[in-house]
């Protein structure tokens, strides 16, 4: 059991104002594995006031970016160096296999970090421009003030990194908010925070419910809303934002398509890729290539070599090295996709492989399934089932492809498969959807920036676009010389 009873506010341990508690249950045994304070709307106001005090009465703001370099460098030292913890305290509540983590989520956390301390040393933080009769201009990049950062359960660590980093580097104060599924971690976060030295009251942890997180969306101490999660929830935190004029970053959910062209090689490891983009983390990511767009007259071998591929993973205990996909991390997940393979048939499509619960004793776990003869039409076509479910479609002709992944009420991400990769860009340019990977099952760099289209967010992670969307732009008028 991994028990915490105090919240992390102001640069130390504070006691809770209430008594509750949020549980945390582990995916893979149906067990309790821990729990922290469910904090109150008490603590939500202590922690805005204590980010809003390091920001308007604290140093940071005022410090020169090479300092608060030297406090983010330290910071993700200290990170990476409760790797191990961290594997495994994710593995355990989120159930994402444990072999997978140093290699996966850790690294990528850590390189995020770097990617955005290297951004930084460069950011355009202040520039002098000539205005309108000789007049000098100058363009200052100010940090946007304090940031509620809520982050999602599927892939915590990394898309807390992606709001950190910048928001810290930029100079912002934050109240990071985790999902209720998958507080544990950032107990650990806070154990680094401590031991970087970071001024009290730049980061604040709020492990919460619904309403407690509204209460920290409206409240009138926070300046930006940077959200992660569905595009229901992401609907309403940005009418809160819009009617109160507040700052707010959205990145959503997806459906996202995979555009085999006809001279892609089948290799296993080609085939391997697709199947990854489907079906990483048990298929709990927004950006999902859950899409397959297949020429016809090459349907039938990818349909047969991905459920081939699909049907050799091994499903099982997160903590088991052998095991390719864990659990799906809530009973009420589980329901939803089993809900979605059931649409799925009754609307005409195959399961060539998988279709149902997986074989096991304990845990919320389902089969990877591959779905044949879809149409771009149906319910699991249309809507983001977050689960590891592929869901196979032919065209007939290149250009039906792009007009196949376009037509989506989502626009996050993709990908184009293809032995030419300049005929690939080509084609992914044609996509509409915030970022597009040639000959990659992964469409995020933390260098460049990411997010998506229509029903899938407004505003970029990543990048210089990454640290902008965490400042405010000013402009100092001076005479002409």
């Amino acid at each position: 059991m991994l028990t915490h009873d105090r919240l992390f506010l102001g640069g130390g341990w504070k006691e809770p104002a209430g008594r509750g508690r949020i549980e945390v249950v582990s995916p893979a045994t149906e067990e309790v594995i821990g729990w922290v304070p469910d904090a109150a709307t008490a603590d939500a106001d202590h922690a805005v006031e204590a980010a809003r005090d390091a920001f308007d009465r604290g140093p940071w703001p005022l410090l020169d970016v090479t300092e608060r370099m030297e406090y983010v460098r330290r910071f993700a030292a200290e990170i990476r160096e409760r790797g191990d913890e961290l594997a495994d305290v994710l593995c355990a509540e989120v159930g994402l296999p444990r072999h997978t983590l140093p290699a996966g989520q850790l690294a990528k956390t850590d390189a995020t970090f770097e990617a955005f301390l290297d951004l930084a040393a460069d950011h355009p933080w202040e520039e002098t421009r000539t205005g309108s009769g000789g007049r000098r201009l100058r363009v200052r990049h100010l940090p946007v003030g304090v940031v509620a950062a809520i982050v999602p359960w599927n892939a915590p660590l990394l898309i807390t990194a992606m709001k950190l980093a910048p928001a810290l580097l930029a100079g912002a104060t934050v109240v990071l908010k985790p999902a209720a599924e998958s507080p544990l971690h950032t107990y650990l976060l806070a154990e680094a925070a401590l031991a970087s030295g970071l001024p009290p009251g730049v980061l604040n942890i709020l492990p919460a419910g619904p309403e407690v997180s509204e209460h920290l969306v409206r409240h009138p101490g926070v300046d930006k809303v940077s959200f992660t999660g569905s595009t229901a929830v992401g609907r309403r935190v940005g009418a809160i934002c819009g009617g109160e004029m507040k700052r707010c970053t959205l990145e959503l959910g997806g459906k996202s398509a995979s555009i085999v062209l006809d001279d892609f090689e089948l290799t296993p490891q080609g085939v391997r890729m697709l199947v990854t983009g489907a079906m990483v983390n048990s298929g709990q990511v927004c950006a999902a290539l859950s899409r397959v767009l297949v020429p016809r007259g090459r349907y039938k071998e990818v349909v047969d070599a991905m459920a081939e591929t699909a049907g050799a993973l091994v499903v099982g205990d997160p903590s088991d090295p052998a095991t390719d996909i864990g659990p799906l991390v809530s009973r009420r997940q589980r329901d939803r996709v089993e809900r979605y393979l059931r649409i799925g048939r009754e609307e005409g499509a195959t399961a060539v492989v998988g279709g149902g619960r997986a074989d096991m004793e304990r845990g919320w776990y389902v089969q990877p399934t591959v779905f044949s003869g879809v149409d771009n039409g149906m319910t699991i076509a249309r809507e983001e089932i977050f689960g590891p479910v592929a869901a196979v479609i032919p065209y007939e002709e290149e250009a039906e492809a792009i007009a196949l992944a376009n037509d989506s009420d989502y626009g996050l991400a993709g990908a184009v498969w293809t032995a030419d990769p300049d005929r690939g860009a080509l084609v992914a340019g044609r996509v509409r959807s915030g970022a597009v990977a040639v000959n990659a099952p992964g469409a995020l760099d933390p260098f460049g920036p990411f997010g998506g289209l229509k029903q899938s967010g407004m505003g970029r992670e990543g990048g210089h676009e990454g640290i902008a969307a965490y400042t405010e732009l000013q402009t100092i008028l001076l005479p002409a010389r």
